[in-house]
């Protein structure tokens, strides 16, 4: 593809020289004319004139025009330049004037007969030149919509990968607490309702979970949904699988106090929610930090912060942070922004930014207020 954006911009190069080269040489030509005409009608001697005439022939021929003069009869009299040696009665002769008269109508001189006249060589050159540019900048297009195509492939495959990567890890995490609760059942737990109880947690995030991908793709609801409210329930949920002696992680939560309500999905809602505190999470995975989940009102507007004083987004990170398959992490797979970008924004008509902080990163999430008197859907 950069071979070809090289070679239009040399074709176009060389279209702007041959021009500008044709140009000035015209310009000379015809000061030479000038002085040629005037120099011979200033001379005294009756061939100065005639002398003169002859030298602005001889200039016009070596422009390189292709002409031919005809008489009355359209015999051809006299020809100059010529692709190639012709007889002034040939068919092959007759045939050239038709082709110059297709291009450029003949002119009639008293006297002499018809002129038919050609285009400049320059004009040749140019006319190559501009279907060497058209090639070019077709084979260009081409080269892009295969290029698009191909992204759009390696898009949707990330996208694939990273579901399923992101439904493993969603499914893995009470599955595996299942699994240890089973084994304290086994060896004879103490309290086997409290291990119930733990067994019924995860079994209630697992059926979360199943319900959270059947509902990708599908209408999205609009129910009351209070933001703070879900705002709690993720740092629930995050609270007891944070560390909390090396390198200690603390999550905090807070409210404004104002009614907080929104249109929507509550199970995709905390999904997206979840996902932003993981992503803080995951940034202070190995130095410990603080998070801050704060609901407030504007407005218009429904905010909800998330806010870490880890390391920060990379610059050059920013423009594509929410692409999905894009991630700052070794071991991440980068669906998680991507996912929360599409419930908020597709599913719920609100915005995810990333917000400007001194140190850290901190995410906002921005969803249309509930409207007072409507009524869900």
């Amino acid at each position: 593809m950069w071979g070809l954006a090289a070679l239009a911009a040399a074709l176009t190069v060389v279209s702007a020289y041959l021009t500008a080269a044709h140009l000035t040489d015209d310009a000379r030509r015809a000061s030479q004319l000038y002085a040629r005409v005037f120099t011979g009608l200033a001379d005294p001697r009756e061939s100065g004139a005639t002398d003169a005439l002859l030298a602005l022939a001889d200039l016009i021929r070596r422009q390189g025009i292709p002409l031919v003069v005809t008489d009355a009869r359209g015999v051809a009299t006299d020809t100059a330049n010529l692709p190639r040696r012709m007889g002034l009665d040939s068919p092959e002769l007759r045939a050239f004037v038709a082709r110059l008269d297709r291009d450029t109508p003949p002119l009639e001189e008293p006297g002499l007969g018809t002129v038919h006249v050609g285009a400049l060589p320059l004009r040749t050159h140019l006319e190559v030149v501009f279907v060497l540019e058209l090639a070019t900048v077709a084979g260009l297009a081409g080269v892009a919509v295969l290029a698009h195509r191909a992204s759009v492939g390696r898009a949707r495959d990330r996208v694939w990968v990273a579901m399923a990567r992101e439904s493993a890890h969603q499914l893995g995490t009470p599955l595996t607490s299942m699994a240890g609760w089973v084994d304290r059942l086994r060896e004879g737990a103490d309290d086997p309702a409290e291990v119930a109880g733990h067994l019924a947690a995860d079994y209630e995030r697992l059926d979360r979970v199943a319900r959270r991908f059947e509902r990708i793709g599908q209408p999205p609801r609009r129910d009351n949904v209070d933001v703070a409210a879900v705002a709690a329930a993720v740092g629930a949920y995050f609270r007891p699988r944070l560390p909390t002696l090396a390198r200690r992680i603390v999550l905090e939560v807070e409210d404004d106090g104002a009614g907080a309500t929104v249109r929507g999905d509550a199970l995709l809602l905390e999904w997206a929610l979840e996902a932003l505190v993981r992503n803080a999470v995951d940034a202070l995975s190995g130095r410990g930090g603080r998070i801050e989940v704060a609901v407030a009102n504007e407005p218009d507007a429904v905010v909800v912060t998330v806010a870490d004083d880890g390391p920060g987004v990379p610059w050059r990170m920013r423009h594509r942070l929410f692409d999905a398959g894009v991630t700052t992490k070794e071991r991440g797979w980068g669906l998680g922004l991507a996912l929360a970008r599409r419930v908020v924004e597709e599913g719920h008509g609100g915005r995810v930014t990333l917000e400007p902080s001194a140190t850290g990163a901190r995410f906002a999430v921005r969803l249309p207020r509930a409207l007072e008197g409507e009524a869900p859907a």
